[in-house]
This record gives structure tokens, sequence and C-alpha cells, in this order.
């Protein structure tokens, strides 16, 4: 490669602020460049061919269904294979290559978006319903994602000098982080760009191949970002972009005896679904399977009386209904102390009356849901929520050309509601009555899931034991539970909520290697 960057300390990529007319102007002229190019066919990518396929995946603006944003190449089981033997090619030559080099090409890449930015963002909010806010966001962790990863490999490589292993007479002894092998990508459609960078360059600048599998709904933004690492020079074959059926292509994947390991973000059914075929071994497979699962959440939020109340209830909101609910950080559920509920209630009521409902492209607070089965799902849990609690806000569906649904809000709903307990993936607030702290975060903890949760109170140690007894991944203090930020706080959750795999954090590298431990007598 080139001449090597220049690794300066890690720092977050800043928010654009969008209040600024600049700002709002070069957000404006990015949306109409992607609408300009919308319609355009994808093909595949396996190894050095792009292969256009009859079959196509059409990807829906969920903010304008009569919009098409583009026609994606769809893979079956013979390109699937064809992409894992190009893969397994591949792997013998990238798992060589020195992890400072490999880190290269994602501060390459990074760079390369950072100046595009505002162009992936404006793709995701024609693709998947964000507004200017929620996009950004999402661009900027991709590029997080990407400059904190390949710092890492590069502090991995250099484990022996900075903690070196005890050291006993008479014999030298080293560790090494070296590859898995070849690894399958399922991102999620709600953060089509971060989470996919992040999944896909984890595994990348470990030294492995992938064949990446993006959601059917986002396959357009994925695709963005496979041709941005093309660019950038990273050889062919060491990402493979299939996207597919997942019946078809995903399981065939999963229980491929030459798949070593697989990293998937989604649902709770799926990823139990992929977890139990990965633990079958497959004729000829000399492995154990490493799945990396992120599962969703139903995730909450515990406000006491010695609480902030307007802060609580604008996290809230905030966590409720940011991107519509659709996040598995999503704070869903809220348990309030009975001495102050009535206040909360009321503060959230007034909040959640100022969302204004409409194009994503037009940067409305509130916009669509990602499709039509999304749509007709989370308006038969807010009929199921009319019979479990009292309609304070919301309570069907808004107007537009889209999947629109109006933010929605439940309050007097008992614990063991479905709506209380479901994942439900939408713009739908179920809020409860505690008698005290202890039974708000005893509720907080009645559910399967434990992904985040916050916890709002100015009492020293009632914070201290909400630290030590709310049972989540990612707990928050007087802050709300999204907006996770790579290198600050590493994501993951417990129970039904996944692997624990704490993206964007110094385990999650170790999850896509296997440490090899060489001694030798001197």
């Amino acid at each position: 490669m080139s001449t090597l960057t220049t690794i300066l300390p890690y720092a977050n990529e800043p928010f654009t602020d969008f209040s600024l007319e600049e700002n709002r102007k070069a957000m404006e002229a990015a949306i109409a460049k992607v609408k300009s190019e919308l319609g355009r066919t994808h093909p595949l990518h396996i190894g050095t061919e792009k292969i256009v396929t009859e079959a196509k995946i059409t990807s829906i603006n969920p903010g304008n269904v009569d919009e098409v944003v583009g026609y994606v190449s769809k893979a079956d089981q013979a390109l699937a294979e064809k992409a894992m033997n190009v893969a397994l090619e591949t792997f013998e030559s990238w798992k060589k290559v020195p992890a400072r080099e490999r880190a290269e090409y994602l501060f390459k890449a990074a760079k390369l978006m950072r100046e595009r930015k505002h162009e992936f963002s404006a793709t995701m909010i024609l693709e998947s319903g964000k507004n200017y806010v929620e996009a950004d966001v999402d661009t900027a962790e991709a590029i997080d994602f990407m400059e904190f990863y390949a710092r890492e490999i590069i502090r991995l490589g250099r484990i022996n000098e900075t903690q070196p292993l005890a050291k006993i007479p008479g014999e030298d002894n080293n560790i090494s982080y070296i590859p898995l092998g070849i690894g399958v990508i399922i991102p999620p459609w709600n953060f089509p760009l971060a989470i996919c960078v992040g999944m896909t360059t984890a595994a990348v600048v470990s030294g492995n191949t992938v064949l990446l599998k993006p959601a059917s709904t986002t396959p357009v933004i994925a695709h963005k970002f496979v041709s941005l690492m093309e660019e950038v020079g990273l050889p062919a074959g060491v990402i493979n972009f299939i996207p597919g059926s997942g019946a078809e292509v995903g399981d065939y994947l999963t229980t491929h005896p030459k798949t070593r390991f697989i990293s998937f973000t989604g649902s709770k059914e799926v990823g139990l679904r992929i977890n139990r075929l990965a633990a079958e071994t497959a004729p000829g497979q000399i492995w154990i399977k490493r799945v990396v699962a992120e599962m969703g959440g139903k995730d909450g939020i515990v406000v006491d009386e010695t609480a902030d109340l307007d802060a609580a209830a604008q996290g809230i909101v905030a966590s409720a209904f940011g991107f519509q609910g659709q996040k598995c950080s999503a704070g869903s559920r809220a348990f309030i102390v009975e001495s102050v509920y009535d206040e909360v209630v009321a503060k959230v009521e007034k909040l959640v009356q100022r969302l204004k409902v409409g194009l994503p492209e037009q940067n409305f607070a509130a916009g669509p849901v990602i499709d039509k089965t999304s749509y007709e799902k989370i308006l038969e849990y807010i009929e199921i929520g009319k019979g479990e609690g009292r309609l304070l806000a919301g309570g069907g569906k808004a107007e537009g050309n889209g999947y629109y649904i109006q933010p929605t809000v439940f309050v007097d709903v008992p614990g063991k509601a479905r709506i209380m307990q479901e994942e439900i993936f939408g713009p739908v607030l179920a809020i409860g009555k505690a008698k005290d702290y202890q039974e708000a975060i005893a509720l907080y903890n009645d559910t399967e899931f434990g992904l985040t949760g916050s916890f709002y109170s100015t009492n020293e140690e009632r914070i201290a034991e909400a630290l030590d007894t709310m049972h989540c991944g990612n707990l928050y203090v007087n802050r709300k539970c999204t907006g996770a930020l790579v290198g600050v706080h590493p994501f993951g959750g417990f129970n039904m909520s996944g692997t624990d795999s704490k993206a964007g954090g110094y385990d999650y590298l170790l999850l896509f290697t296997q440490a090899k431990l060489t001694s030798r007598k001197l």
C-alpha cells in the first residue's frame, strides 16, 4: 500500500449541526444528488466479478412508497457457494497481510466516507426513513467503527510489547491474535450503514474474509459501502456482497461446513434460529462455529421522585421515538414512582404532541417505519395496547404516502402486559406506575431482554443500588438509553438481547480472532 496514515488519538466523529443553514443546504443538495441516481441496478460482488442476476431485491422508500431507491441483484445458493469458495481462496493471502496494512484500508475508507458524509446519510434518509440527525449519527458511527477497529487491530498486534506475558527463565513466550476464517455477516436495516460497516470491518481488519448479506429493506446503502471499500483498494474477495433470502442463502451459509463464524444483528427469533443451526456440526466441519449475536431489547427507563422531571421526560421521549422507536436500544417502557407519576406523564404528553410526522427528506421529527410488515405489526400492537392501558397520545395511522404511524403512548400499563413484554420495534411507549424506586427497578428487570436502561435520580445511594441491580448490558444514569458512542459506550446486551458482544469496545475484535500462544525454549 501507499504511505501509511499518521495515527492520531481516537476521537468520535462530530455530529452535524443542522440548525445552521449551510449544513441544511448541504444535506438538501446531497438528497437531490442521491435522488438523481434512484432506480439503478446494483450487482453482487463475488471476488473480482460483478454479477447482475435476473432476480432482484427492490428497495422502496418507506416515506414515499412510489419511489424505488434501487434494484439489487439477489444471490441464490449456487452464487452463495461461489462466494464461499472465493472467500476461502482469498483468506489464504489476506490472513498473511500485516495488521497495520489491513488497518490502513479502514483509515482510508473512513477518510473518504467523512468527505462524502452527507451523500451516505442522504441514501439512508431515502432508503430507511431516517431524518437528518438520525442519518448523520448513523454515518458518523460508521466512520467511528472504522477508525476505532483499525486502531484496535494495531493495539492487539503489539500486545506482547504493551502487555507482555510473565517471564520464566529459559523460555520466550508470546501471544498473537490470528483470524478465524470465513464469516457470514448479517446486519440489520435499522442502522443500515453503521452496524453493517462495524460488523464487516471488525471481521476483515482482524484478517478474516466475509460474505455480507445485508438486510433486504436496505441493500443500496450496503452496496454503497462495499463500493467504497473497493475504491480504497481492498483486495477483491475479502468482502463478498451477496444479498439474498434469509431462508435460502442465510440458512445455507449458516450451516455450511466452511463457515467459521456468523455475526448477526436482528430479531430474537432469527438470532435464536441462527444459533441453533450453527450449533449443528455439518459433515466435514472441523470447528465449533462462533456466533456473535445482538438480538434486540425491551428497554426501559426508571424515574424516582428525586429526579429532574423535565430531563426525565425528555429522555423518555427521545429514547422512545428517535427513528420511530426502531432501535434495539429504544426505551419502549418507562416506570415512574407514583408520587411524581402524573407530573411526568403530563410532561411526556406535551413533548409527544410536538412530534410532527412527515417525509424524512423534509426533516420531520417523526418519519415512517421501515416496511409494510412492520407497519401492520405495530398497528396490531397498538390495538392490543388499547386493551391493556389508557391511550394518552397517538393510537393509529398517520397521513402520508408511506408507512407512517402516530407516536403512541399508553399509560397505566401493568408490567405483565404484552406491550410491556414484547418487542414492538415501533413508535409505541408503555408507561407504568410503581410505589417506589425499588418496585420500579423490579418492574424494569421483569423482561427476557437486557440491552439498555436508564435510571433518573439525584439520590446517590439509589443510583448505586440501580447500578448494581438493573440487569442490562448498557445502563445510563440521568440520560436517555439510546445513543451509544463507539469507544465510549461499548454496546451489547444480556439474556435474549444477545451475546453481549460489546461492539465499539476493546473486547470486540477478540470475537473475530483466536489467541495463539507460542513458547520457545532458549
